[in-house]
């Protein structure tokens, strides 16, 4: 497992310049409304969301820290630790479990050498079930981040062409 020290979160003025941008989108007094949009912008940068970084974003926006974490804490798309290169997330849910995703996960844990949550140690990949990708009709299905590119009807074969492409680029 890669391991990672606390990330400092400094934000370059041309970040900041995005922030002010898309506040002023918003009402006064309204500000939190762009915390998703933020959110989205320093996970854009730095590749996850560290708490420094939340810290840092709930003062650039006048609320309190715990009401950021709530958010990046409920939603999948952010990721609350370092990342592979390539984000591999797998539909957990039902449909695409009947059709075989729990077997593409356990090998995927073999294929990369890495559990769930983990990063190989080349910082290469990373993966991990999440829930409802909206394919259920075309399981068992994947996404990789960050661009969020899906794969459907996966295999064990698929998901070992699909992983030695990517290390080839």
């Amino acid at each position: 497992m890669l391991k990672v020290q606390e990330h400092k979160a400094e934000f370059s003025t041309d970040l900041i310049a995005k922030f002010d941008e898309i506040v002023k989108r918003y009402p006064a007094g309204k500000q939190k409304s762009a915390l998703l949009p933020i959110l989205h912008l320093v996970q854009a940068e730095f590749g996850w969301t560290s708490a420094a970084a939340m810290d840092k974003v709930a003062a650039y926006l006048h609320i309190e820290p715990i009401e950021v974490y709530e958010v990046a804490s409920f939603y999948t798309m952010y990721f609350l630790q370092p990342q592979g290169k390539y984000a591999l997330e797998i539909c957990r849910t039902g449909p695409c479990c009947l059709v075989g995703a729990e077997k593409i996960m356990a090998h995927l844990e073999k294929k990369l050498g890495v559990k769930e949550g983990e990063v190989t140690p080349d910082g290469m990949f990373s993966w991990r079930g999440v829930e409802c990708l909206a394919a259920c009709g075309f399981g068992p299905v994947l996404q990789i981040g960050p661009e969020y590119t899906f794969y459907e009807n996966l295999t064990e074969q698929s998901v070992d062409e699909l992983i030695e492409n990517l290390k080839k680029k």
